[in-house]
């Protein structure tokens, strides 16, 4: 046992170093990114004046005015202390922002999209995995198309099938249940179409194992050793998407709150993007690399519970 722990608490120690400096990498290349980007955040902030005196004002309270590397390093200063600035559009601090009402609203639309994806994958793969018949063949190509379709053409259509059409679903914004379901389906389904493709294929590989072809010759039964033996193997790949699946869920909210009207941290994104509201855009790339990190993380570590050969191997 403390063999184990002390295997754990390494690959941990590692795994967070890691994720530290990549931390730091993604804050530096955001805030390069923000400033080569064309736009003014001053032009923004005086919104219809033109007036020159008031553009040296605003650069100075701002800091606007200081070299770029003395804005870097006040940046990372200001994170180092929990401070994410002030908006330069709302006027308001960047933590109340993206921390408040809007990042419930999102929280809400990709945990519940989450929730279908981890449902939805590992089903279709089951069901279809060795199959070579007609509604495997049909779920797999139902997988490619939605996989490639971009994400606002799959919204459009479950909102002309669902709400316009069969009358089942509202489509405008809100927190009510009903109306989540739509956005969240558009949002999960091209994460489930590809985790199922992932998983599929890692549970075919494991029924080509000696294992299971013992496991067969004891009379198991083909759903049994799939859910068993096979989905416990295909784990690992799809694990290893997990970050892709996180990250693909926060930029996907940035199309899906547009398309179905939600007052979430994607239209905020668009927003500080449209008007160059710095402080906002670093805010959600910090947010979106920390949450990004810390699923990589805790798949890293999942990794040895799923796996006993990399136990083994890392002792």
């Amino acid at each position: 046992m403390n063999t184990y722990r002390h295997i754990v608490f390494r690959r941990i120690a590692s795994v967070v170093l890691s994720a530290v400096a990549m931390m730091w990498a993604a804050i530096t290349l955001a805030f390069l990114a923000v400033h080569i980007a064309p736009g003014d955040p001053v032009t923004a902030i005086m919104g219809e004046s033109s007036d020159p005196s008031l553009r040296a004002r605003i650069e100075q309270d701002w800091g606007l005015d200081r070299p770029l590397v003395v804005q870097y390093g006040r940046h990372l200063a200001r994170l180092l202390h929990g401070d994410l600035g002030y908006s330069y559009v709302r006027g308001e601090p960047v933590t109340d922002i993206l921390f408040g009402e809007q990042l419930r609203t999102s929280a809400q639309l990709a945990g519940f999209a989450l929730l279908i994806s981890v449902v939805l994958a590992p089903l279709l793969a089951v069901l279809t995995a060795g199959r070579r018949d007609v509604f495997s063949r049909s779920v797999a190509t139902a997988e490619i198309v939605v996989a490639s379709a971009p994400p606002f053409w799959t919204g459009l259509i479950l909102i002309w099938v669902f709400a316009f059409t069969m009358k089942v679903l509202p489509v405008t914004a809100g927190n009510e249940f009903q109306r989540l379901i739509l956005p969240a389906v558009t949002l999960a389904l091209p994460i489930a179409a590809v985790l199922a493709q992932v998983m599929r294929e890692g549970i075919e590989r494991a029924l080509e194992q000696p294992f299971a072809l013992t496991a067969r010759a004891r009379g198991i039964g083909a759903t049994r050793l799939r859910l068993r033996h096979g989905l416990r193997h295909s784990l690992i790949p799809a694990a290893t998407l997990a970050g892709w699946a996180v990250s693909g869920l926060l930029t996907g909210t940035v199309v899906i709150e547009e398309v179905f009207g939600r007052a979430g941290v994607g239209r905020v994104t668009v927003e500080a993007v449209t008007y160059s509201d710095v402080p906002v855009v670093l805010g959600v790339a910090l947010l979106t690399a920390a949450v990004y990190l810390t699923v990589t993380v805790i798949v890293d570590i999942a990794y040895l519970w799923i796996d006993p050969r990399l136990r083994e191997a890392a002792a």
